[in-house]
């Protein structure tokens, strides 16, 4: 009967923590989806690119709020079982407050492993992929980014001015600074035209001069038509890995002194050691802040909502759980600053649960 109870109870739990979760993570990634979209209006890639970015950055999202979902969805789901009276079918079958207790910490030491998962593994994994195709991707939308009267950037170390826009794809009094290659070269013409298609991606260039800059030698000729191909340019898009794009056993490599070479853009040095302790303890260390959420949200079944301190306590609970979630941050920030704070950062939330289970069982006793 007990494990019937449980299970029901499981479910619910289960089924309001992962709605929840799917609901803020996807209005989360909708935000940041638009803020994306600065790599096709502005950088000039893909609609493909930028829909495989945002998609591979929501496991990120999921496993940064997965702490503070777990914590409203056990509030809530408390709270509702306890309006229903039906957290007295526990007490009726002889399930102790401790005995729920020590099976509530069973759940959520699965879902510990869960983000423990998510956040060494694949998150990393999927910040890296994406980021890699933007590094593979080249200036797809050349043609939509060029306007009249502006200084265009998108591309690696190109700039183009267009003076007048002349009809589709045809442009007047057209400036490029051209650094892609050993030498730099200004290229001006009187006009051009645009041609984009599946086999080619050049501007046409006619009537015009060539400035060539190299090795501090300078060459300059005349042209009447010249091709400008643009098909292989890289994009302005910052393509080196982040920390948090680079795997959980690099950075652990890394911070050991180990020689690692899985990711060539990773250069591990002193200057970054900070950064990558931060990262670890962030996707390793973090996720134990769950037991206390879930040692923390059991005290709302110390008291039944008939008994007058049900509210006060209900409010507690609420305020310092959330300040707990907050203090995991700060907390995490100041590791860096010295071993003092990387001590009490990691003692922090073994104290916080050993106080936590002993007030409960003391309280769980006496009421």
């Amino acid at each position: 009967m007990k494990k019937l109870i449980f299970k029901k109870f499981y479910k619910q739990i289960f089924l309001n923590f992962l709605s929840t979760l799917l609901v803020m993570g996807l209005i989360i990634w909708t935000i940041q989806a638009v803020n994306y979209f600065d790599f096709v209006s502005q950088d000039g890639h893909s609609l493909k690119i930028y829909f495989l970015y945002s998609i591979l950055n929501f496991p990120k999202i999921i496993n940064r709020i997965l702490p503070f979902i777990f914590f409203i969805s056990l509030f809530y789901t408390l709270i509702n079982c306890e309006s229903k009276n039906e957290l007295n079918i526990f007490w009726i079958n002889g399930i102790s407050k401790m005995e729920f207790l020590n099976k509530l910490i069973i759940l959520t030491i699965l879902i510990f492993f869960v983000q423990l998962f998510l956040g060494t593994l694949v998150s990393p994994e999927s910040q890296f992929k994406a980021r890699n195709y933007l590094k593979n991707s080249k200036v797809d939308l050349f043609g939509s980014l060029i306007k009249e009267g502006k200084f265009i950037d998108i591309a690696k170390d190109l700039t183009i001015f267009i003076y007048k826009k002349d009809g589709e794809n045809i442009y007047k009094d057209i400036f490029l600074d051209d650094s892609t290659k050993d030498d730099t070269k200004m290229i001006y013409a009187k006009s051009g035209n645009l041609v984009i298609n599946d086999y080619e991606k050049l501007f046409k260039l006619v009537d015009g001069r060539v400035i060539n800059n190299r090795e501090n030698k300078i060459n300059v000729f005349n042209f009447e038509n010249i091709d400008f191909n643009f098909g292989n340019l890289e994009s302005n898009t910052i393509t080196t890995p982040k920390i948090q794009e680079i795997g959980t056993i690099t950075l652990l490599g890394c911070f050991i002194n180990i020689k690692t070479r899985i990711y060539e853009a990773f250069n591990c040095d002193k200057k970054i050691l900070d950064e990558v302790k931060l990262e670890l303890f962030k996707r390793i260390f973090s996720p134990i802040y769950l037991l206390i959420i879930c040692t923390l949200s059991c005290f709302l079944i110390i008291y039944s909502n008939n008994n007058i301190r049900y509210n006060l306590n209900k409010k507690l609970v609420f305020l310092i759980g959330f300040l707990i979630i907050i203090i995991s941050e700060v907390l995490l920030r100041y590791t860096i600053n010295s071993n003092f704070y990387t001590y009490v950062y990691l003692s922090t939330p073994i104290i916080l649960f050993i106080i936590f289970y002993f007030v409960f069982y003391k309280l769980a006793r006496n009421v």
